[in-house]
């Protein structure tokens, strides 16, 4: 028999497994194939062929392999828990951003049980077991196989009767999972365990506290220990720690979860908008700016009360339900609904720094990387079907402007329509087809994610790469066929008739609070000097130096930069110090020699002494410097 394996056909005896295809491929490193794509269904690599199946694999290089990689190593830890505690009852066990976890009943351990638990690992692991799947007939024969299990029981009952209910095995661990799992446990060749917490069962406050146990796996121990590494780095680059170090932004109890931004943190907020601001209106953006809190009958006719009322901000006012809005979107219908539109106007590019308020839960807040409070750089473009494709392709390009200043790249995934959407099929197609072609126009590569679309259209995921390498999904481009429905918008066509105008919904940023956080971790709170809150400090080295001290500061505050004098009684070395330790781009010591010249003693950030500087010169090249939004300093190479 033969299946389509990329561009070509390949042959294989009847009966062939998505392994035996495998090895016929030679993908035998660990990091490839962990599983199968059989005509667009993930499987096993266990799962037998057929004549003209269309299939590819996963490799560990792959999101989706990586899930399939660690969800098998979760229960592999799970499997060893079991064997050192028999009492334990495991409930759940996925994979996360960055490995994995597995909670269990009945169980209490501390970080000093590691190391028993990594050895039962290591001898689980040494076993070679084969995960092998097992299908139920029904609820009742899989609520029998775990009747002494109640989390698993609570959960056989809420699947839905028509899908199958599986189960894997290894050895003597048997456990209800979807899967596909790896096709031999030898492919993971390295494993940490990285801390252990408190959950609560099914994320319910009311419900029972289990032990989660958090773990990392990879196919390589190179990659393990640059994972750590990684980590090391991480740490010592936590916004949260730079934040309070630099005095950028602080929480408090009587507001949780929403932060503050000092004076510090504020300089730069201003900049990074000031950026965007700038960057929007060339590219021929209207900036609007629309209420936090609006009535009830808005949120209902948006959709938002019916689906997302629980993470809302509800407020009674003259018997009058009113909510804080969680989005931007259902201002801006009522904007554009404000007068009648023609498709000359097309493309209409309206945009929002809009502050939203979204309930989290206080175990899911994380410093400015999920809060309650927050910015979004949201725009809404209104256009005909004819334009979908340019006006994508014009956001793309003003993506490439808004981070080249931070020194970030990025990278782009495709979601389609998922099982639940409104719309019709040629609806989707048309979207999907216009994000798609915009995709290949670009030039760049992409995946995408089939049925991972929002109900109400396709969407483009902008991924972001930090100095790390570490990804972040910030900005997303979404066509929404729900909300230019739902507030009955309209345009006149050239024809005279009234259409539904297709609506883009997109933010590059995302949440701007997300943002400052990752530019604080990217940078390691090391600024480039347009964005910097501590630009330049003058440090005299003797009361007389003072006058000509503040002379050169004020010149260089006419220019618009930041800058303060330190005329305390510290010591010219702790001066620096300090200055070093607010990550001051240039520290200027004027002393006698200085003030006889009108010159300037010039140190960068990175300690390096450049001697005396001609002040003029020095001010033409920052002013560069920070006119261009440079990332490297103007005196980095002298």
């Amino acid at each position: 028999m033969f299946v389509q394996y990329q561009d070509s056909k390949i042959e294989l005896p009847e009966g062939s497994k998505g392994y035996n295809l495998a090895d016929k491929l030679n993908l035998r490193d660990p990091s490839q194939a962990l599983a199968i794509v059989i005509n667009g269904t993930t499987c096993d690599t266990s799962h037998p062929l057929k004549e003209g199946d269309e299939v590819s694999f996963w490799n560990f290089e792959d999101p989706e392999g990586k899930e399939i990689f660690w969800h098998s190593s979760a229960h592999v830890l799970a499997q060893a828990v079991l064997r050192l505690y028999p009492d334990a009852e495991p409930t759940i066990g996925p994979p996360i951003e960055n490995g994995f976890y597995y909670d269990f009943a009945n169980l209490s351990i501390s970080v000093d049980d590691f190391k028993k638990i990594e050895k039962e690992i290591q001898k689980v692991l040494s076993e070679n077991l084969k995960p092998e799947k097992t299908t139920f007939k029904g609820k009742e024969e899989a609520l029998k196989e775990f009747a002494s299990n109640p989390y698993k029981c609570e959960l056989i009952k809420e699947f839905d009767a028509s899908a199958p209910i599986t189960a894997y095995r290894q050895g003597e661990f048997f456990d209800l999972c979807r899967g596909p799992h790896l096709s031999s446990l030898s492919k993971i060749k390295a494993f940490k365990l990285m801390k252990t917490s408190g959950a609560y069962w099914r994320g319910d406050s009311d419900r029972e506290m289990l032990t989660r146990i958090y773990g990392i796996s990879f196919p390589d121990r190179k990659q393990l220990k640059s994972y750590v590494t990684l980590l090391e780095e991480a740490k010592k680059r936590d916004h949260r720690i730079i934040g309070q170090k630099l005095d950028l932004f602080s929480f408090h109890e009587d507001a949780p979860g929403m932060p503050f931004i000092h004076h510090n943190g504020t300089i730069m907020w201003n900049n990074i908008l000031a950026f965007w601001r700038e960057i929007h209106q060339k590219a021929g953006y209207l900036e609007i700016q629309t209420p936090q809190m609006m009535s009830r009958e808005l949120w209902v006719k948006s959709g938002h009360w019916e689906h997302y009322r629980e993470n809302m901000f509800t407020s009674q006012i003259e018997n009058k339900d009113f909510a804080i809005k969680p989005m931007n979107c259902p201002g801006c219908m009522i904007y554009y609904a404000k007068k009648s539109h023609s498709y000359r106007e097309f493309p209409l590019r309206i945009a929002e720094i809009g502050h939203v308020h979204r309930y989290e839960p206080s175990g899911a807040i994380n410093g400015l990387l999920r809060v309650r409070s927050f910015h979004q750089d949201d725009a809404h473009i209104f256009m005909t079907p004819s334009q979908i494709k340019d006006e994508i392709l014009r956001v793309f390009k003003l993506t490439d402007e808004l981070y080249a200043p931070y020194g970030l790249t990025y990278r782009t995934e495709l979601s389609t329509r998922p099982e639940k959407s409104i719309g019709t099929d040629e609806e989707w197609e048309n979207a999907t087809n216009g994000l798609h072609e915009a995709l290949k126009a670009w030039g760049k590569p992409f995946r995408i994610n089939e049925g991972d679309g929002a109900f109400y259209g396709p969407k483009i995921d902008l991924h972001i790469t930090d100095a790390l390498g570490r990804n972040w999904q910030c900005g997303t481009i979404q066509l929404d066929m729900s909300l230019p429905e739902r507030f009955d918008l309209e345009y006149t066509e050239s024809d005279g008739s009234m259409q539904r105008p297709v609506m883009i919904h997109r933010a590059l940023y995302g949440s701007v609070e997300r943002f400052f956080a990752i530019i604080i971790e990217h940078f390691a709170g090391k600024f480039p000097l347009w964005l910097s809150p501590q630009q330049v400090r003058i440090i005299p080295v003797a009361d007389r130096h003072h006058e000509y001290a503040h002379t050169i500061a004020n010149a260089l505050k006419e220019t618009g930069f930041l800058c303060d004098v330190d005329d305390t009684n510290e010591s010219v070395s702790k001066k620096v110090r300090n200055a070093q330790l607010q990550q001051t781009n240039y520290m200027l010591t004027v002393g006698d020699q200085e003030l006889e010249k009108k010159t300037i003693s010039l140190r960068t950030r990175d300690n390096v002494v450049h001697g005396e500087v001609d002040l003029a010169m020095f001010l033409t090249k920052i002013l560069e410097e920070r006119d261009s939004r440079s990332l490297t300093s103007s005196f980095a190479k002298e």
